[in-house]
């Protein structure tokens, strides 16, 4: 049962911490009904916890997005909840720090199965009601889907998975009105570069930037929410961002020497 007055309702993985949770936190604001995902119980209850002072209904779901049954789960929690089912914020993510060269095919694995498979999985379940309901497919992505950055070889494989996966599934819809966005945040404040992980697949615990100066995720999650509102379908936040986008286009062999000399610069960086 969907009673006419109830309000819509998003989904979003990831929503534990950094644009995930800011996400989570705008669509409360915006009259949203919520169902949560990730794997810190303890983090998702206080962003529920504040999603609710909004007004906003929240279901909290603890799971693994590189888990195919917690996926499937998950978007069944929506079921709970009176609203329809409007948006899928597929948010959840990892990355790594590594030169392909000296890292092991497991760590690949790790970013392909969170990033690229979680997407897919989520995406497969929601679909149904996503069509029915005309609503939003959101990838929360990166310029590495666009660009092929050193240090990130399966983090940029992932993203270009996910981008092309979401374009394909835009383009058998498009007659149905199912709506898909690819929104490209740039480096923007979070714990993503903390949980990055190393050659080995282990976290690298440190971020190698001044995170203070970096955008943040309450203007993050703004952005991609008015670009839902919208139904754009691509998203790419930052100047940086931008001009790797379109020097990429026209002239790939400058951005590949640029993306590396900002890869170069970084503290600890894996190249001197």
């Amino acid at each position: 049962m969907n009673p006419d007055n109830a309000r819509s309702v998003a989904l979003i993985t990831g929503a534990g911490s950094g644009i995930g949770e800011a996400i989570a936190l705008e669509g409360a604001k915006r009259g949203y009904d919520l169902v949560i995902m990730g794997r810190n119980a303890e983090n998702l209850n206080a962003v529920a916890a504040v999603c609710k002072t909004l007004g906003a209904a929240v279901v909290v779901f603890s799971g693994d997005v590189s888990k195919q049954e917690d996926c499937k789960k998950f978007i069944e929690a929506a079921e709970t909840l009176p609203g329809k089912v409007k948006v899928l914020f597929n948010n959840a993510g990892i990355s790594m720090r590594a030169v392909f060269e000296h890292t092991e095919p497991e760590v690949l694995h790790q970013l392909m199965n969170t990033n690229f498979w979680g997407t897919v999985y989520c995406t497969k379940y929601a679909l149904p009601k996503l069509l029915e309901n005309k609503g939003s497919v959101v990838g929360v992505s990166s310029i590495a889907g666009f660009k092929g950055l050193p240090g990130r070889t399966g983090y940029s494989a992932s993203k270009f998975a996910m981008h092309g996966f979401l374009e394909s599934l835009r383009n058998e819809n498009i007659k149905k009105n199912l709506h898909v966005l690819i929104a490209c945040p740039g480096y923007t404040a979070s714990n993503i570069r903390k949980t990055a992980l190393n050659k080995d697949g282990k976290s690298q615990a440190e971020t190698p930037l001044d995170e203070s100066k970096l955008m943040q995720p309450a203007e993050v999650a703004t952005a991609i929410w008015n670009s839902v509102e919208k139904r754009r379908l691509y998203l790419v936040l930052t100047m940086q961002g931008k001009l790797a986008v379109f020097i990429n286009k026209w002239w790939p062999a400058l951005a590949d020497k640029l993306a590396y000399n900002v890869i170069r610069k970084e503290p600890d960086s894996p190249f001197t």
